[in-house]
């Protein structure tokens, strides 16, 4: 008999049977924490936002905006709370990369969330304007590990249709530019080599990033809502000023493409 540790396959592709349940489940994390740190159950409300940099997050704490939830279990995130037009959300900071956010967007759905948003800085690729501005991710290049747990077929994990278009249209009033396209979900950020930007160039992706593969392939296996913004606002560290997001770090304007989502999820609700 062959000794698996012998091959030189990669175990990403191997032994996932993707219809099995999982034995350790969100449900159970959130049980065992509450229990470890003594806290009641209370829902997360029904919007949840991932903001990977923290600058949404830091911005709405430092101006009063925002209160941490003092009981959310996450064992490795602080939840917050705000407000927006007397529509309650949650958010949660720097959760980057794909492991990490599809691992708090499981807790978060366990725990009562019923649409998620997730907006991250990006690289452009292609260009479309000049930074910063959003793309709205239809569709994302899964050159990365977690969405591979999730689902085996294609090389692109999509946004539904549906949930495009209305976003699309709420997005019509964001004060940025909000363009729809895709873009490429990557592990590795330096690892960016010119190989593997010119392969995303000719297949017209708008921008990298580390999140959106994976959160859309998750948010389809579990037929979950999710959205996720390219929040682009560098060349890759290729200019001095890189890394610009605006006013308040961009929070203004992130807030604005989210609630636009928010409210498109909502009215077909």
């Amino acid at each position: 008999m062959t000794d698996p540790s012998d091959s030189d396959a990669s175990p990403l592709f191997e032994a996932k049977a993707f219809d099995e349940p999982s034995v350790f489940d969100p449900d159970a994390l959130l049980k065992n924490a509450r229990r470890q740190k003594d806290l009641p159950e209370r829902s997360v409300p029904d919007v949840c936002v991932l903001d990977p940099d923290g600058d949404i997050v830091r911005q709405l704490a430092a101006t009063g905006a925002a209160r941490k939830d003092e009981t959310w279990p996450g064992y490795h995130t602080e939840l917050y709370r705000f407000e927006r037009d007397g529509e309650g959300f949650g958010i949660v900071g720097c959760a980057v990369g794909a492991s990490f956010a599809v691992l708090v967007a499981e807790q978060l759905f366990a725990a009562g969330c019923e649409f998620l948003v997730s907006v991250t800085s990006s690289g452009r690729i292609v260009p479309k304007d000049d930074p910063p501005y959003f793309v709205l991710i239809e569709r994302a290049l899964r050159d990365e590990g977690t969405s591979h747990h999730y689902r085996s077929a294609g090389r692109y994990a999509r946004l539904d249709d549906d949930l495009r278009a209305s976003v699309e249209d709420a997005c019509e009033s964001v004060s940025r530019p909000v363009y729809t396209g895709a873009t490429w979900t990557t592990d590795a950020p330096f690892r960016e080599t010119e190989t593997a930007i010119e392969r995303a160039r000719s297949e017209g992706i708008l921008a990298v990033e580390m999140e959106a593969a994976a959160l859309y392939a998750f948010a389809d296996v579990r037929d979950r809502p999710v959205v996720c913004f390219a929040h682009v606002t560098n060349q890759m560290g290729q200019t001095e000023e890189d890394f610009e997001k605006g006013d308040a770090d961009g929070t203004r304007d992130a807030l604005e493409a989210i609630e636009a989502a928010a409210a498109a999820w909502r009215a077909s609700n």
